[in-house]
């Protein structure tokens, strides 16, 4: 059986954040839009666009492992997503870790801290969440080996 096309993918992810809002009450879509659209910008490959779509679906818990395993998908784009996928307990160093030992993981998920950084999104949210955010996706870039600029 071939490959999902990348409209298929597009249509898997649309249909398992469908429900989804996100930490600002908008839904969650426009967040995986917003990195499928960083990674287009940063001259991601298919495969990467692909996991882009799919990057919060297991650790958002709207699609399982054995869905990702089975799925008709290149292995380089489940590796992908499986590399993105924060595990429950998963210290930040042992999550960076694998994103940088899984080749084009950190362009995603630089287009990923781009936007969940972005001033417009952190400004929707309360202080304290604004403050505890800004510190987690700064230690996460630093970890990443990612700089602005």
């Amino acid at each position: 059986m071939p490959d999902l096309t990348l409209d298929q993918v597009e249509a898997i992810a649309r249909g398992a954040h469908a429900r989804e809002l996100d930490i600002t009450g908008r839904p969650y879509m426009e967040h995986v839009q917003a990195v499928v659209d960083g990674v287009r910008e940063r001259g991601g490959s298919e495969e990467q666009i692909a996991a882009a779509w799919l990057h919060d679906t297991l650790e958002n818990d709207v699609l399982t492992r054995d869905w990702l395993d089975s799925a008709e998908l290149p292995l380089e784009v489940k590796g992908l997503v499986d590399a993105m996928t924060k595990r429950p307990g998963e210290s930040d160093e042992a999550y960076t870790r694998r994103i940088l030992t899984t080749t084009g993981a950190l362009l995603i998920k630089d287009a990923d801290l781009a936007h969940n950084a972005d001033p417009e999104r952190l400004a929707l949210l309360d202080e304290p969440t604004r403050v505890e955010l800004s510190e987690k996706y700064t230690t996460l870039r630093q970890l990443l080996g990612l700089t602005d600029g």
